[in-house]
């Protein structure tokens, strides 16, 4: 029996030490160590919320007190982790993480080629489930209503109830704006039956009120990409064209942004309103506020209208509203806020952040750039991302080196960088996409895998997440897309293994939590999986789609030699030579106001014949630097066990 004793006296000796270890670094339970005892004195929190107003949130002080020390290095930087360990400071703080780090890479490391094959399946018939329901129990209303199998349009009854009425114009939403997935899918035949029915049955001429940039994004967007697939000369998924088509996907886009203009009219500062009825235009009663990412995510959709029908308007407006809003800036930080009175140009939520109200204004930034070759956009977001950093990232310098907290990206207040609360949202999801797209795979890696430990704890995304209690603050999920695109957008970049496990988690979560009898329905609570009865149109157009798109190598989207973006709502968009040529005058309404902006009757609305519609040549992208992996790190995984194990803890899976 000695040898029992023995035993449990070195176990107990492990405990006692690992203990000492706990307190002496403050690791408390909010890092993960669901101990019994909570002591309520991690450094991290006190450091986090010592930011004196004034302080300079750059500083990092909540990482340097785990170094022991509180100097800059040099002019206006701080000192990092990992210069400090040059000059022989050891922390042991990572060690904590380091145990049992093989498993990550012997579960992350490879994918076979059938369980690709196998997930492809799934996804596509996930997509087919969704879209074949929403086609038999809900056509030509705007939702599917899953659970009860029936069709969902409008609150008519309800006009203030704006979660539904913002979305859904009753114009068969989940229709249009799953066009060009059936492409991706490579139903051609449906694609054209769908093309049709938009043809044959949809109209705008309807005393809706929708928000401007869901019909922007939405419906918009997925006309003028559908008609582009249609069209296009290279032809990328095989001969798609339709007998007797006659740009009238091309002309509903237009008649719809026409119905949109009376929102930048009659505004203080160029800002559009959130708001238009499709009949009427501008509601008497509408509000005079609007946030960011609703006012300057028009840009991509307008602009390209623009260059096809050779009418300045669209862009010029559109354009108007980023400069508008990119002037507002503080001055101090070279931040923005999320809500803006467009009349006065004051800025009501004064909040910055990378998800709901200023995600895709980011987005837009860049992808206009790509798209039009106007480099004022990229000199735009280039700044902006330089501010982003400065202000609103945490943690270590290096995502994949060093010592310290994960990089996490943080809510500040626009024109002094403090945090104004603890909590980040599902949208933000989507920012490791964008890094990727500006060649920032480094940094894409570790935000992703911040957002991918989430899911792995509950199974979803829930709307808001509170990283400093490590637990929800806003439960449901509705099967948002943006984890699933910076997965799929990660993978092109680096072919690692790792992001098919990925997706392959989030797609078996999806089938296990949300599906119900006729479709996939809201998570109402990540916790207990209760549903709502909703499957938004973003679902089937985005979720579904990149998906597919991760797991299925040979897509002719993979293979064209063409180059292609997708808009903030999924659609496909050719980086197309046309896109970058102007048929108009860079100074036709640069000095027109708005009063004067050209206004078409939307009771008049006559299909205009098209020009520049002959071949086109696409060119290559810019190369945004994006072979940054140094090619010995191409197969293994993108991020180091020992951080992936950190980020675990954080969210707290043991």
């Amino acid at each position: 029996m000695q040898w029992r004793s023995i035993v449990v006296g070195l176990l107990l000796l492990r405990l006692a030490f690992s203990f000492i270890l706990w307190l002496t670094f403050g690791l408390g339970p909010s890092w993960g160590f669901n101990f019994p005892i909570n002591f309520n004195f991690s450094l991290h929190k006190i450091e986090l919320f010592g930011e004196k107003v004034g302080a300079d949130p750059r500083s990092g002080a909540w990482l340097r007190h785990l170094a022991g020390h509180h100097h800059h290095h040099g002019q206006g930087h701080p000192r990092t982790c990992s210069q400090t360990e040059e000059h022989g400071y050891k922390k042991p703080y990572l060690r904590f993480f380091e145990d049992g780090g093989d498993e990550y890479a012997k579960k992350y490391s490879f994918f076979p080629e059938k369980l690709k094959a196998e997930m492809r399946g799934m996804a596509r018939d996930m997509f087919y489930f969704g879209y074949e329901n929403y086609m038999k129990y809900a056509f030509p209303e705007d939702e599917l209503n899953p659970i009860d199998c029936q069709g969902r349009g409008p609150d008519v009854l309800n006009p203030s109830n704006i979660n539904i009425n913002d979305v859904l114009g009753n114009y068969s939403l989940t229709l249009i704006d799953t066009l060009d997935t059936l492409l991706v899918l490579g139903n051609v035949s449906e694609f054209h039956r769908a093309v049709k029915l938009v043809i044959d049955t949809v109209s705008f001429d309807k005393d809706s009120t929708v928000q401007v940039f869901e019909a922007n994004i939405r419906i918009l967007g997925s006309l003028i990409s559908a008609h582009i697939l249609l069209t296009d000369s290279k032809q990328p998924f095989g001969n798609v064209g339709l007998e007797d088509y006659d740009n009238e996907l091309l002309h509903l886009a237009h008649d719809l942004a026409v119905r949109l203009l009376p929102a930048f009219e009659n505004t203080g500062t160029g800002i559009p309103y959130p708001r238009v009825n499709l009949k009427s235009g501008v509601p008497p009663d509408t509000i005079n506020e609007t946030c960011t990412a609703g006012a300057g995510s028009l840009l991509v959709e307008f602009g390209i209208l623009s260059r096809l029908i050779g009418d300045s308007t669209f862009e010029w407006v559109a354009r108007r509203a980023v400069k508008a809003l990119w002037n507002l800036r503080s001055n101090e930080t070279g931040l923005l806020g999320n809500v803006v009175n467009i009349q006065t140009g004051q800025w009501v939520g004064k909040q910055s952040g990378l998800g709901a109200g200023m995600d895709s204004f980011y987005e837009y930034l860049l992808k206009s750039y790509i798209l039009f070759g106007e480099k004022e956009d990229y000199k735009m977001f280039k700044a902006a991302y330089e501010s982003i950093h400065n202000h609103l990232r945490r943690g270590r310098e290096a995502c994949n080196e060093g010592e310290g907290d994960p990089p996490l990206y943080v809510n500040v207040n626009m024109f002094n960088g403090q945090i104004m609360n603890t909590w980040i949202d599902s949208l933000q999801a989507f920012f490791p996409g964008l890094q990727v797209l500006n060649g920032d795979v480094e940094n894409a890696i570790c935000l992703h895998a911040f957002y991918y430990a989430i899911w792995k704890r509950f199974g979803a995304l829930p709307e808001r997440y509170n990283w400093q209690l490590q637990a929800p603050d806003v439960l449901f999920y509705p099967l948002r897309p943006e984890l699933v695109e910076s997965t799929y957008l990660l993978y092109q970049a680096t072919k690692n293994p790792f992001y098919l496990h990925v997706g392959m988690d989030i797609l078996q979560s999806i089938e296990k939590y949300t599906k119900v009898r006729c479709g996939y329905a809201t998570l109402h609570h990540v916790v207990d999986k209760s549903k709502e009865d909703r499957m938004e149109s973003f679902f089937l157009s985005e979720t579904c789609k990149y998906l597919y798109l991760l797991f299925d190598e040979d897509n002719p989207l993979h293979k064209s030699e063409s180059k292609y973006i997708f808009t903030t709502e999924g659609h496909v968009v050719p980086i197309d030579k046309r896109f970058r040529e102007k048929q108009w005058n860079d100074g036709e309404l640069s000095d027109q106001d708005m009063t004067n902006v050209p206004h078409t009757n939307t009771s008049n609305v006559r299909p205009l014949r098209v020009p520049g519609m002959q071949r086109s040549s696409l060119f290559h992208v810019l190369c945004f630097q994006c072979d940054r992996i140094p090619d010995e790190r191409r197969y293994a995984l993108p991020l180091k066990s020992v951080y992936m194990r950190q980020i675990d803890h954080m969210v707290g899976l043991s």
